[in-house]
């Protein structure tokens, strides 16, 4: 048998080996086992998901669109999705490989807000007056037990998101009837003052911590809730002003970062004793009720740490009281610095945070030619966070999401002139240093359609099945266009294939990391994937340039002979500690060692 058949009879073999490993690895009886960096996870938006149940498009609530906030022909409106849909999707989404859903929320919300003319509905699910029940547009309790357990069955997991943060924008301000109020600082405006430090004498003797004495809301503004409205948050003490901060808007920096109202949604006062509380009670409530099995938590960084470092070991112990071991818990920190991001795994005790630093860093790579040795920066901060690059491999890394807009808009935006082929390849090649890089790799639904967009926010909240929203019937489809949840579409078979590969090894999806090469212009990009303790590594290189290259890679010592898992690899070593491996233009490689035979 010559050299390059045998190396056909190994990949046939491996192919065969990885297609019975992922059936396994998917349909493992106690899923509960599996590691957060073990999952590929696949975010939406259930809303633009699917529509299994007709009958609750309106959330039961009467009138026009303003009043239910329905509207399939309007980007920021209903269109219909629903948890029966999703459930009924869960083939399709397994069959891209992912292990785990991740729900944008699906509490119930307030279903239209805004001023007149300015008004949009609460799809997205960020704006909740309910946070104990399903909102209706989207089912019931019935529909939620059965989603989870259906998801359980297959061994897929179910993460929810869920927010600390704020409300829906329910109090007003007397001080401005426009709801458009300025932030008030607590230099300007103390807790013990009412209008400013000139101000009549209020809650004396609060300091801070005793919220005891703090009986007064109205240190900065005059709050009220609107008539009507009085019993609309549930559970009941959310309807007491007293309970949030009251200072007017954010302006994303210094205090009113934590202490303003995010777009005017109601913010919480998280570092009172009874709102740390009744959090803790809400949220341990629907791991009792449905035995999810993770939650990504929204607008992390508007919290204070205290409040965190109460609330996450509630609710990993309530998890833990649930026979649920590995209960994922990452935060949102909408920054790409990681010495920022990594802050809240060491400050406030965050197991996990969403990696900005690595979505940044990979869309300047594919999108703008930036050359791969900026990721090598971001890989090299891995011991900023607590665990160092051991916890690293947990942080769920992605490509794009439901506010800032998606990967393949990103590529068509900074190259707009692209070619069908290369933006095929350019995306692709994303995501391979998505599902391949230490991490835990988030897809985000509609990108493995080839979906583009023109922006963030309504802009990247497509309709996955036909649409009625005529800008999204406008956008580019990378690879081109598919009929709705197919199969064939070029990136869902190109990500079902590399989630297959990353299953199958587990050294691709627990194996610490190291850099072996980060060219300083377009070019290659090489990490070994290693076990402690264990023989083998397996080696990706990428190339991110448009033309191919031939390079020597270093590897380790006893790495002699090799094997192709993707890819044209060399059999053996080039020479002790070294690998020749040629990579065509916006492709990769995975290969394999056991080590020294």
């Amino acid at each position: 048998m010559t050299p390059s058949s045998r190396r056909g009879v190994r990949l046939a073999l491996g192919l065969t080996a990885s297609l019975l490993a992922t059936t396994a690895f998917a349909q493992a009886t106690d899923y509960r086992a599996r590691l957060p960096q073990d999952e590929v996870t696949y975010f939406l938006m259930p809303d633009r998901f699917y529509n299994g149940d007709t009958a609750n498009d309106t959330g039961g609530i009467p009138g026009g669109r303003l009043e239910h906030g329905f509207d399939p022909t309007h980007d920021g409106f209903y269109h219909g999705g629903d948890l029966a849909g999703v459930e009924r999707r869960l083939d399709y989404v397994q069959g891209l490989g992912a292990t785990a859903i991740w729900m944008a929320p699906i509490f119930k919300n307030k279903p239209v807000q805004g001023e007149p003319g300015r008004e949009f509905a609460g799809s997205h699910g960020y704006w909740i007056t309910d946070f104990t029940r399903v909102d209706p547009h989207f089912g019931d309790e019935a529909a939620m037990r059965a989603l989870v357990e259906a998801a359980h069955a297959r061994g897929m997991k179910v993460y929810m998101d869920i927010v600390t943060n704020h409300t829906a924008d329910v109090i007003r301000y007397r001080e401005c009837p426009s709801n458009d109020c300025v932030y008030r600082s607590r230099a300007d405006y103390p807790y013990t003052r009412r209008g400013g430090v000139e101000g009549e004498a209020i809650n004396d003797g609060f300091t801070g911590w005793n919220f005891d004495r703090l009986t007064r809301p109205d240190y900065a503004y005059t709050p009220y809730v609107p008539a009507g409205e009085e019993t609309v948050k549930v559970p009941a003490w959310l309807n007491d002003p007293a309970y949030y901060h009251n200072r007017g808007d954010t302006t994303f920096r210094g205090e009113s970062s934590l202490d303003g109202d995010f777009a005017g949604l109601d913010d919480l006062m998280t570092e009172h004793p009874r709102v740390v509380e009744g959090m803790i009670e809400i949220y341990g409530d629907w791991i009792d009720r449905y035995q999810v099995d993770g939650f990504r938590i929204d607008t992390a960084r508007h919290v204070n740490p205290e409040f965190w470092r109460a609330f996450v070991p509630a609710m990993l112990a309530r998890a833990e009281a649930n026979g649920i071991p590995n209960f994922h818990i990452f935060g949102e920190v909408y920054d790409v610095d990681p010495a920022v991001t990594a802050r809240f795994t060491r400050v406030d005790g965050y197991p996990a945070v969403l990696d900005f630093g690595f979505q940044y860093t990979v869309t300047d790579i594919v999108a703008r030619d930036v050359p791969p040795d900026r990721l090598a920066k971001v890989f090299a901060s891995d011991a900023l966070y607590e665990g160092g690059e051991q916890a690293a491999l947990g942080l769920p890394t992605f490509l794009g999401n439901h506010d800032m807009g998606r990967i393949g808009g990103f590529i068509v935006k900074a190259k707009p002139d692209i070619s069908d082929q290369e933006l095929l390849a350019r995306t692709t090649l994303a995501h391979a240093l998505l599902m391949f890089s230490r991490g835990a790799p988030t897809l985000y639904y509609g990108d493995e359609q080839g979906f583009t967009g023109a922006g963030g926010y309504g802009a990247a909240r497509q309709d996955m099945a036909d649409t009625q929203v005529a800008a999204y019937r406008r956008q580019r489809f990378v690879g081109g266009a598919q009929a709705a949840f197919s199969t064939e579409a070029p990136l869902y078979r190109a990500i079902a294939d590399m989630a297959r590969l990353r299953q199958a090894d587990v050294r691709l999806r627990r194996g610490l990391q190291t850099v072996r090469f980060a060219a300083e212009e377009p070019g290659l990009f090489a990490v070994s994937r290693r076990i402690p303790g264990e023989a083998g590594e397996t080696l990706i290189v990428y190339n991110t340039s448009a033309s191919p290259i031939t390079a020597n890679i270093e590897v380790d010592a006893g790495s002699t002979d090799w094997s192709s898992s993707r890819g044209d690899c060399p059999t053996a070593a080039t020479a002790p500690a070294s690998v020749r491996v040629t990579v065509a233009a916006f492709d990769y490689l995975i290969c394999s060692s056991e080590g020294a035979r």
